[in-house]
């Protein structure tokens, strides 16, 4: 009994003192374990890089981060509203979120999609290392 009221009254001490609120703006500092060699989600596939660029990027989709195991099923929508197949399963379609804006303020666009699209398909004009050299980061062209 003496436990369960320890553990009680220091839940109610670490919630009074309002370290769990979010707060805006600040550093968020992690430990990592390795060297990369970038922090593009789309070029490297380890965790060493997906873990801390995952709070920074979003994606058109993601799997459920709630859910034990990621399955076709766990697909949610991030960037995407919402998506469908046509008939024959030849074309994906996604209706985007509203409202959604780059860094810089200008709006999130099916032209970045289709940009980030022909990166990874290999068929854009450039390639995403020679975008990152001359903007710093991975942008769309415009």
């Amino acid at each position: 009994m003496l436990k369960l009221a320890a553990i009680a009254g220091a839940i109610i001490v670490f919630a009074a003192s309002g370290a769990w609120a979010q707060k805006s703006g600040g550093v968020l500092r992690i430990t990592h374990r390795d060297s990369p060699a970038s922090m593009s989600i789309h070029e490297e596939g380890t965790i060493s890089v997906v873990l801390p660029m995952m709070g920074v990027f979003n994606n058109l989709v993601v799997f459920d981060p709630r859910a034990r195991q990621n399955a076709l099923e766990g697909i949610v929508p991030d960037l995407a509203k919402s998506w469908t197949w046509s008939e024959d399963g030849k074309r994906l379609t996604f209706a985007l979120r509203e409202g959604v804006t780059w860094h810089d303020g200008k709006p999130f666009t099916a032209a970045d999609v289709k940009c980030t699209w022909d990166l990874l398909a290999d068929k854009g004009e450039e390639n995403s290392r020679s975008i990152s050299a001359k903007a710093g980061t991975a942008t769309s062209k415009r």
